[in-house]
């Protein structure tokens, strides 16, 4: 399937399964959406950007209404920090996140920086099935008035500098290795280290994708390489990002890559003490998806923290922190929300606050991941041919762990007596049921996911 149109938004092939047709009709859904007033467009380093762009721009401005400011090449999480400090309307942003380079997209954020909740999508998706012909024939009309605004990213710089000691990260000797994917943080997130004043080798730095030396994804296995260039440049810490720079991976001081879960959990646990400290604003409290490890629990356990579990999907996660002003949250796919900067995914913050933990607490990335329980996580598929297959699933498998605790606001998951768990639910973007399952020892988290498929 290389069209997903969904509640996230939309991304495929651009050229194929998304065409200029689709992207002026969500442009013009949007339009009718935000009502008037100004709708932000930032984009990520695919290639296929500009033309989506002008797309887009066609939609957005069918009626004039709608007054459109591109703010270039930036993370989403900047273009979101800007819909809230510039006071738009809405925004959206041209990219497919970790999807292959032939693809694109369009997400949707709301004023304050969050992007749809469930309610809000279905009504924009209810408004671009209601777009007509007549309207699609009105987005070739006219001259295109387009304003720009490409130095606002300083905005979101300037909101991460006031929540860390510059004076400190310049004195603490810290070296980075930086990998930004070639992609929208591939020259904000340089100068946010340039403001730090922490030295860094920066790879995968020319802004375009297809020049990315790796997958784009920063898994464990795809960023292996950092490792190298960790160890070769002498760094304390190596940092991945996606193509549009919401999901950050870490690479600790001996080339490892310790996987995307610690990357919340390490910054989780910095948030709480700083909140213990009486450092930063925010109730004691941390907001994370069902499926996120269960490390994160282990870290509030130290600090008294509640743990607060949503469906899957970060706009999940943001209304949830922002309605228990939680100190800290986000997704186990490293992605990072700090509600100080924004209501996103952030690595650029991210970044900058695990380099002060760094600096302040003078450990290792590796003592401070060993100061956390190990785990294993595995995750399985299997092909979903209906609604109705996935109704009977959870149903037999709801009845056979009646015993134990159980959570169905997103499919079901199952966390037994021992704190192993197990996930099942149907995927928003793909016909297929995903199975996950998390417990001390890898066989043992394989053997929960084969038990659910039996």
């Amino acid at each position: 399937m290389t069209l997903k149109i969904s509640i996230s938004g939309v991304r495929g092939i651009y050229g194929e399964t998304l065409d200029d047709e689709i992207i002026k009709k969500f442009g013009v859904a949007f339009a009718r959406f935000a009502g008037s007033g100004t709708v932000l467009v930032g984009a990520d380093t695919r290639r296929s950007g500009s033309a989506v762009k002008a797309a887009l721009f066609r939609g957005l401005r069918f009626d004039g209404k709608i007054k459109i400011i591109d703010v270039g090449c930036l993370p989403t999480p900047t273009v979101q920090v800007l819909a809230r400090a510039l006071g738009a309307d809405g925004a959206v942003i041209v990219t497919a996140s970790h999807n292959p380079r032939q693809w694109n997209g369009l997400k949707f954020v709301r004023p304050d920086g969050i992007f749809l909740p469930p309610e809000d999508a279905q009504r924009l998706l209810t408004l671009y099935q209601e777009v007509s012909a007549a309207d699609l024939e009105r987005t070739r009309e006219g001259r295109l008035a387009v304003e720009t605004k490409f130095d606002a990213g300083d905005i979101h710089l300037e909101k991460i500098k006031k929540i860390v000691d510059l004076d400190l990260l310049k004195r603490s000797g810290l070296r980075v290795v930086l990998d930004t994917c070639c992609g929208a943080g591939a020259l904000l997130t340089g100068r946010l280290l340039d403001c730090l004043d922490v030295p860094y080798l920066q790879v995968n730095s020319a802004p375009d994708i297809e020049q990315c030396g790796r997958p784009l994804e920063p898994t464990a296995e795809n960023i292996a390489g950092l490792g190298q260039q960790v160890r070769e440049f002498g760094a304390d810490i190596g940092f991945a990002q996606d193509p549009d720079a919401d999901r950050l991976a870490i690479v600790d001081e001996t080339g490892a890559a310790v996987g995307e879960d610690y990357t919340l959990c390490l910054l989780a646990e910095y948030m709480l003490d700083l909140l213990r400290q009486g450092r930063v604003a925010g109730e004691n409290k941390l907001c994370t998806n069902l499926s996120t490890t269960r490390i994160i629990d282990d870290v509030a356990a130290k600090y008294g923290a509640e743990v607060i579990r949503t469906r899957i999907g970060e706009v999940n996660v943001s209304v949830a922190m922002k309605k228990n002003r939680a100190v800290a949250g986000g997704e186990g796919n490293g992605g990072i929300i700090i509600p100080a900067v924004g209501y996103g995914r952030d690595s650029l913050a991210g970044i900058a606050l695990l380099l002060q933990y760094l600096a302040e607490s003078k450990r290792k990335v590796s003592e401070l991941i060993a100061g956390n329980p190990r785990y294993f996580m595995h995750k399985t598929k299997l092909d979903c041919t209906s609604a109705q297959q996935v109704a009977d699933i959870l149903a037999k498998l709801r009845a056979r762990y009646a015993a134990e605790k159980l959570d169905t606001q997103d499919g079901l998951k199952v966390t037994f007596a021992d704190g192993n768990w197990l996930h099942i639910r149907a995927s928003n973007t793909e016909p297929i049921i995903r199975i996950i399952a998390e417990a001390e020892t890898k066989a043992r988290a394989q053997a929960l996911c084969a038990a659910a498929l039996d």
